[in-house]
């Protein structure tokens, strides 16, 4: 399966960064609502690698990833848990001793502990669905298409409208996964449709290039097409216009700065600016709509991790006007 950009992930709801293990431990407990969470690294002292999440009222998704081996040690799941690598090398110890693979997926439904395995430069998603409706473990059939579904909502990631958008489909994708597990299996799946390389190159240009100010008329000279079909072209195959792309992606730029911030009052209007936004008001409209929480709120879920307080509520779906 050909991905649509280099990195299908979902940068756009990062958590953690440039953070320590204690962080990711009370990250992950936090997210997973999981008692007892462990965490060994190959290097410590180094940065792990990045966590997203999206939280939706069907589940949470985690993106895990990891610059170093490591080993993610989990007791007291609230229920089922599916890995799914996505790159690198992973595998499943269930109490210790039992070894599972985890490709294309593994589905732990119920046991005293796990621990997820990954090499380094590996990408794992983890996912924990609300509820569970099939008492039956999944055969090969089943987890290799609950597998691709997982990588179809991966890809089509990177071009969510917004938070509305993101939470639209990871129900779906919910539900998918435990119809496919109760049934069995499932129809063969359409494989992703590859973009056309003009408006690879365009999306590249946006994404690489963050000091690039926005002009349709440059990309489309780029891209070798005319601007009314660039437009229609990225329309039709994105979901998303050149501008509203261009847009996501500095929004997500602004996430990282505030996600990475040590400091004791994050420059929110700094980092805004840089990208960009001149009207602080606007822009943190936009953030809300797009990440389904405010700058401050996203600064706010770490440090809460880093105090030991309970992290923020998930956030709730934004009203469109």
């Amino acid at each position: 399966m050909r991905n649509l950009t280099a990195k299908p992930d979902l940068d756009a709801y990062l958590r953690l960064n440039r953070a320590a293990a204690g962080e990711w431990q009370a990250a992950i407990r936090e997210l997973l609502g999981c008692e007892d969470v462990g965490l060994t690294l190959e290097r410590p002292q180094t940065v792990v690698g990045s966590l997203s999440s999206l939280s939706v009222d069907h589940g949470v998704v985690c993106a895990l990833d990891l610059v170093q081996d490591a080993e993610v040690h989990l007791c007291g799941l609230p229920g089922t848990l599916l890995v799914v690598p996505v790159s690198g090398q992973c595998d499943v110890l269930v109490n210790g001793d039992c070894r599972q693979p985890a490709f294309p997926m593994a589905t732990i439904t119920f046991t005293q502990s796990i621990s997820v395995r990954a090499c380094e430069h590996s990408r794992l998603i983890l996912l924990n669905p609300e509820q569970w409706r099939s008492n039956v473990t999944p055969g090969q059939g089943a987890l290799a298409c609950m597998a691709d579904r997982v990588n179809h909502f991966l890809l089509r990631s990177n071009f969510f409208q917004d938070y509305n958008d993101a939470c639209d489909s990871a129900h779906i994708l919910f539900e998918e996964l435990d119809d496919i597990a109760r049934e069995g299996g499932c129809e063969a799946n359409e494989a992703p449709p590859e973009l056309d390389r003009r408006l690879l190159r365009v999306i590249d240009k946006i994404r690489m290039e963050p000091a690039w100010e926005f002009d349709l008329q440059e990309l489309a000279n780029h891209s070798g097409v005319s601007e009314r079909n660039l437009y229609y072209l990225m329309k039709r195959e994105t979901g998303m216009t050149p501008y509203r792309f261009y847009q996501r992606c500095r929004l997500i730029r602004v996430r990282r700065r505030l996600v990475d911030c040590q400091c004791d009052a994050p420059h929110i209007s700094w980092y805004a600016a840089d990208e960009g936004f001149s009207h602080l008001g606007r822009f943190a409209a936009l953030y809300r709509e797009h990440f389904g929480e405010l700058p401050s709120e996203t600064v706010q879920w770490r440090r809460r991790l880093q105090a030991g307080e309970p992290a923020l509520e998930p956030p709730a779906r934004i009203a469109v006007s």
